[in-house]
């Protein structure tokens, strides 16, 4: 998979830079320091291509100028084990993580309302979302795809970019959890992430293991224009 395009509208072309890094060195006063971090993190949730597997040294790089916290702890941890983790390994971890699993999928609105109606009405605000904020969704992908917005996030700021990871702070909760318990080391990316936005309260606790009980709503229908359903695994090249 590609990194993400998201460009302004009316933009000049950026400089010619490593697809994987372009976006992760531009700007570096404090206020950019999350953005750098919701950068990395939408890069090392992607399926990990050709391009992402070169990268490495320059990601890791990244990951070593922000400041001191537990996120870039964790984002230092990761990148340790995907340097040195053959390719083909990587890919076979990945697919089995989130292509294989539903309770780690990175679909957000699916863990708040499952195959439903719901679901598609809150993909369409979605993608609307990013639209108001004068980005343009990738095309191909669900605008609820973790990396897509934590991409959004970065590139449109705390207030209104960030607004779609806290609504979905349960779901990612979810994921991160699912993670920890597969052992899968993507938990440190979701640790990472997870670290730099508000607390669960006690009451969001309780409901974030009981929908991992019970599950969402499955009622199957109102998808169609937003791509294949879940079930249905992407071809990985």
């Amino acid at each position: 998979m590609k990194l993400l395009s998201w460009p302004r509208r009316a933009a000049a072309a950026p400089p010619v830079q490593s697809q994987h890094t372009a976006r992760i060195r531009d700007g570096h006063t404090a206020p950019e320091h999350r953005a750098v971090l919701l950068r990395l993190v939408s890069i090392l949730l992607q399926y990990p291509d050709a391009g992402l597997i070169a990268a490495r040294d320059e990601l890791t790089e990244a990951v070593s100028g922000l400041p001191e916290s537990a996120a870039r702890e964790s984002l230092t941890r990761f990148l340790t084990w995907f340097r040195d983790t053959e390719p083909m390994a990587l890919a076979r971890a990945y697919v089995e993580t989130f292509d294989l699993r539903r309770k780690s999928s990175l679909y957000l609105t699916y863990y708040l309302h499952g195959d439903t109606r719901r679901r598609g009405m809150a993909l369409l605000t979605l993608k609307q979302r990013y639209r108001v904020a004068g980005l343009t969704p990738p095309e191909g992908e669900l605008p609820d795809f973790l990396p897509v917005v934590c991409e959004f996030a970065a590139l449109a700021g705390p207030a209104t970019g960030e607004a779609p990871l806290r609504q979905h702070r349960k779901g990612l909760e979810l994921i991160r959890t699912a993670l920890h318990e597969g052992g899968s080391p993507y938990f440190l990316v979701l640790d990472a992430l997870c670290a730099e936005l508000p607390d669960l309260s006690a009451a969001e606790h309780a409901a974030v293991a009981d929908l991992a009980l019970a599950g969402p709503p499955a009622e199957e229908v109102g998808l169609a224009p937003y791509g294949p359903p879940l079930t249905e695994l992407e071809v990985r090249p």
